[in-house]
Parts: structure tokens; C-alpha cells; sequence
């Protein structure tokens, strides 16, 4: 359809939530009306309207004004109107190209009612109009996070509730028990603390034909899209379930900001270190005891196999917790049985020495009963000390740290990069500042921000390494008393089982062994050896005793 002379106009409407909130001078319905008597009064042909109602101006990716470019493509009208240029977007950079460029090269003539923008005349004045409308979406992402960081500040929930909370009908900033959901995220925390793994707990909720999380806001708790509705699946999955056990906020704290926008102008977001999280305690009821939580974070990521159920399989309490280390793998069972004989034969062996493996490990193996013997005598002496000689212990620990500066060394390395982020963002902001101002090409500025992305992303990632080694608001003293604050729960233990080990330990490393006389293996049955053994403690990581654990007997293999 060709439109010649006529002039059949394309209506552009467009309201944000933030501006619905402010008044009725910029709604939809206002809008509507001016620009009908806009047209009524100058003899056009209002053909049809494109609304896109509660989107942002920050970007073009909206639904009706797609829809209206691909309309525009087809040749069905040859004028746009706004009420004015922030109604067609408030990004300085992308509404200057549509309304100074796209559309007068495609034979489009724009025009606004409010700010007598015309592309059929002389705009003088657009770039500083462009500009402000970029300023006013500034400042109210700025107003916005100011809010949203008040909040977080006093502890008010200001984000969408976590599956077995809702909002509390006296206060939408507080968080209330779901009595539909409350007891699933109960059930959830339970079976993780009891050793199964999130897959066996996400098959056994889809077993019982319990809603999943995404699939319960559809269909009884928030309104969504017809799209996004189509998204939820009916089924639970094993993420669903770790997602659920890393959240603190069943504990009753609030947890937020762990996540910020790139910038104004972007969706996409990045993590925020750990350090910089709004963490306020103690906000809600909490759903579970702090015991059963940690019990379940230790068990995350270790869950026992359904096969350890049967009798043929040697039942390590050490899955998941002994790692090779010369290579880091993990440590498997393995072993023999000779004449009805089981632990006897028994081994943790590392899993990366295979032939076929690229730099395989040259192997490091460890008797298990041996392993076992000497983790209960390492952690029987921790648990036989008394208050002096733990507190003596801490101290030492403190001194070792202040002494190598360590943690300044770190925390200065970590204030850099937070440091270096905000410099790369003020200047990418003025990057985009200069392109559309002319002082900078369009080749350039990709250069340009794509090696500052790049330089963000090894910064980001030195922040997330770095807040991890961090400890988490507590010093090394205090770490301390934690750990003996739990081992007074046990005086002594005779047999080790998987729960002690959890309780009391993260990670340990078994070493190569080592063999006198520069022998490189053992030669004869009884050639003795030493090994060593690094125990890495929950809280209060690897303890520099006198004494440090290692292996030192005849070679009976």
C-alpha cells in the first residue's frame, strides 16, 4: 500500500510504571486525547495506536513500538506522533536515532505535540531535549535505589517472596510463613540434613505431586504474562532444590543486593561480592533451625548414592571431603576382598591417574581405616583442650595473621577492583555521553567498551575469588569460638561416623608418601613410609599444631 500525499499517522503511546505512580498527567488516556485532537485539528488520518503500557524508556526492545517499526516497514503510514520525545524513549543515544535519523530516512515524518519537535523543520534545540530525557531516567534510577537502599537498611523485605514466605497483609515490607508452602521448604531442609541429594529430594516432591516454586506464583500467588506463565514447568528440579537450601532467608534474615544492573540503559545484571550484600538478621519468623541448616549445607553437593544402601559396597563416611593433594580430585574407594576380608583391603585411592587422562595424577592412596584412625586422634586432641589452651590457640592464630598481612593484603586487593568497577562504569557512561554528542565514532566506542568489558569481567572476578577467602563479618577470634563453642557438644570419640566428620570438618587433603632413603616406591611389604594429612576445620580452617597429622608406619601392601 502506497500512501502517497495522505497523511496517515501512527499514534505512539507510552507510560512507565514509575510514571503512573506520579500523576495522570502523562497516562495513556491523556496521551490518547491529545494526540486525537491533534489530528482532528490539522486534518490527519489517526490509522491506528501502538501502546506500550508500563515499559521503561530506558530501552526500545518494547513490544508496540517493534510491532509499530515492522508496520512502518510495510508502508502503512507515512507520519509518526508523541505526545512528546520522552513518550518515544528517554535513552539520549537510541531516540535521537530514530527520531533524526531512522525515520527521516525511511520517508517517515515524526512529530510531537508538547515539545514542537518536527523533522520537517529545523530542530535547534533536540540535542539538549534528547539529554534531559536521559537526566530525568538518571535521576529516577537514582531515586528508585536510594528507596530500595533505605529498605534493605532496616531490614524490609523489598523483593519478591522466596517460595514458602508471602507477603504480610499489615506490612508488604515483612515477610510471614505460606501455610501451603512453608512445610515443603521444611520437608526440603530435612531430607538434605538426613543425606539425600537434591535430585533424589526434586524426584521425590514430583513423586507426591507437589507444585513446584515458579509453577505455585502462576497459579495461586502473582499474575503473569501468558508467556511467562508458559514457562513454568510443572515439574521440580534439582537446582530448584540447591537454590532453595543456599538461602538464607529460612533462617528468618533478610538477604539482598546480591545482584545490580550493569547500568540504566541495560538488563543485564552482575553478581555483587559478598562483602557488599544487604544482610540484616533476625527480620521474619524463620522456617528452620539454624542446626538443621547448617547439617543440610554440609551434606549440599554430598549426597549418599542409593547404591551405598546395599551390603556389597564399601560405605565411606569420606565422600566428597578427601581430595587428592597433588591434583585436588577427590579420593574413591577402592580395594580388594581376600578370604571374606573387606577392610582390610580397603583404599581411598585419587580418581584422576588413569591411563587415558591428559597430566594424570601420578596417585595418591591412603588405607582407610588408617585415614579414619588418624582424623579421630586429630580431632579427639582438639576436643580434649581446655578453655586456656583453646583461647591460646586462637590467639597464636591471630598473631600468625596480623604477623604475614594476610587479610589487609587481601581486603586492599578487593577494595581495588571495587574501586577500578566504578571508574570503568562512570566511563563507559561517558563513552555513550561522547558518541551521541559527535566526539566520538560508532567504531570506536565498540572498541572501547568492549575492552573495558573485558577488563570488568577479570575484576569481577578477582572480587568474587577474593570475597570468598574473606571471612564472612567475623575476625579469627571469633571463628575460634565458634568451633570450641561446638566441640564442647562432644568430649571424646570413640567411632567416627559421617555426622562427627561433617560437624567438625570441610575438607582434607592426603599427601603422596613418602619414602626413606629416596626411594620412589616401596620395595617390600614393611618398607616404612610417611604421609602427611592436612585437616581443614569448619570455622577455623587448617590448625598449626606441634604435632601435625602424618601417617608414619611399615608399608603393609
Amino acid at each position: 500500500m502506497r500512501t502517497g500525499n495522505l497523511k496517515l499517522v501512527f499514534a505512539y503511546l507510552r507510560l512507565s510504571n514509575e510514571e503512573a505512580r506520579s500523576g495522570e498527567s502523562s497516562s495513556i488516556a491523556n496521551q490518547r486525547q491529545m494526540i486525537q485532537d491533534y489530528c482532528h485539528r490539522h486534518g490527519i488520518t489517526l490509522v491506528r495506536e501502538f501502546v506500550d503500557d508500563g515499559y521503561s524508556g530506558g530501552n526500545f526492545d518494547r513490544p508496540a513500538f517493534q510491532d509499530m517499526l515492522r508496520q512502518l516497514h510495510d508502508g502503512k503510514a507515512n507520519m509518526v506522533i508523541t505526545k512528546d520525545l520522552s513518550r518515544l524513549g528517554r535513552d539520549m543515544r537510541e531516540s535521537s536515532y530514530y527520531a533524526e535519523q531512522f525515520f527521516p530516512e525511511n520517508g517517515i515524518r515524526y512529530l510531537t505535540i508538547a515539545d514542537n519537535f518536527d523533522t520537517a523543520h529545523e530542530n535547534v534545540m533536540a540535542p539538549f531535549q534528547f539529554a534531559m530525557n536521559e537526566v530525568y531516567l538518571r535521576d529516577g534510577s537514582r531515586k528508585v535505589k536510594d528507596v530500595l537502599r533505605s529498605k534493605r537498611e532496616n531490614g524490609q523485605y523489598c523483593a519478591c517472596p522466596p517460595y514458602g514466605y508471602r507477603k504480610d497483609p499489615m506490612d508488604k515490607n515483612r515477610l510471614t510463613p505460606d501455610e501451603q508452602t512453608a512445610s515443603i521448604v521444611q520437608r526440603i531442609f530435612e531430607r538434605a540434613a538426613a543425606g539425600d541429594s537434591s535430585r533424589k529430594i526434586a524426584l521425590d516432591l514430583n513423586a507426591d505431586g507437589v507444585i513446584p516454586p515458579l509453577k505455585y506464583r502462576v497459579l495461586f500467588r502473582d499474575d503473569f504474562s501468558p508467556e511467562g506463565a508458559a514457562r513454568a514447568s510443572d515439574l521440580w528440579n534439582y537446582t530448584t532444590v540447591k537454590r532453595i537450601l543456599k538461602n538464607p532467608v529460612y533462617l528468618g534474615h533478610t538477604m539482598l543486593g546480591k545482584s545490580r544492573k550493569i547500568s540504566v540503559k541495560s538488563k543485564k545484571k552482575v553478581a555483587v561480592p559478598q562483602s557488599e550484600w544487604a544482610i540484616t538478621h533476625n527480620t521474619h519468623p524463620p522456617l528452620i533451625a539454624s542446626l538443621l541448616y547448617d547439617q543440610a549445607q554440609r551434606n549440599l553437593g554430598r549426597g549418599r548414592r542409593t547404591a551405598l544402601s546395599q551390603n556389597a559396597i564399601r560405605k565411606s563416611i569420606f565422600s566428597g571431603i578427601v581430595f587428592c593433594a597433588r591434583c585436588g580430585h577427590s579420593l574413591c574407594s577402592c580395594g580388594t576382598v581376600y578370604k571374606g576380608e573387606r577392610e582390610k583391603y580397603w583404599y581411598l585411592s585419587c580418581t584422576h591417574q588413569r591411563g587415558d587422562i591428559a597430566n594424570r595424577c601420578d596417585g595418591v592412596r591412603i588405607k582407610y581405616v588408617d585415614l579414619i584412625e588418624v582424623i579421630r586422634q586429630d580431632l579427639n586432641a582438639l576436643l580434649a583442650l581446655t578453655d586456656a589452651q583453646a583461647e591460646a590457640l586462637a590467639r597464636a592464630a591471630v598473631k600468625k595473621e596480623h604477623d604475614t598481612g594476610e587479610r589487609a593484603a587481601r581486603q586492599a586487593r578487593l577494595q581495588q577492583a571495587q574501586a577500578r568497577l566504578l571508574t570503568i562504569d562512570k566511563i563507559v557512561t561517558k563513552l555513550y555521553t561522547d558518541n551521541a554528542e559527535g566526539r566520538l565514532d560508532d567504531d570506536r566506542l565498540t572498541r572501547m567498551v568492549q575492552a573495558l568489558e573485558q577488563e570488568s569481567a577479570s575484576h569481577q572476578a578477582v572480587i568474587a575469588e577474593l570475597s570468598q577467602a574473606l571471612p564472612e563479618q567475623e575476625d579469627t577470634e571469633e571463628r575460634y569460638q565458634r568451633f570450641f563453642l561446638l566441640a564442647k557438644q562432644c568430649s571424646h570419640i570413640d567411632e567416627l561416623d559421617r555426622e562427627t566428620l561433617l560437624t567438625f570438618i570441610d575438607r582434607i587433603e592426603v599427601g603422596p608418601k613418602q619414602f626413606e632413603n629416596g626411594l620412589r616406591k616401596a620395595t617390600h611389604r614393611n618398607t616404612p613410609y610417611r604421609q602427611d594429612i592436612r585437616i581443614f576445620y569448619r570455622f577455623i580452617g587448617e590448625i598449626n599444631m606441634e604435632n601435625e597429622p602424618k601417617l608414619e608406619q611399615p608399608c603393609n601392601f
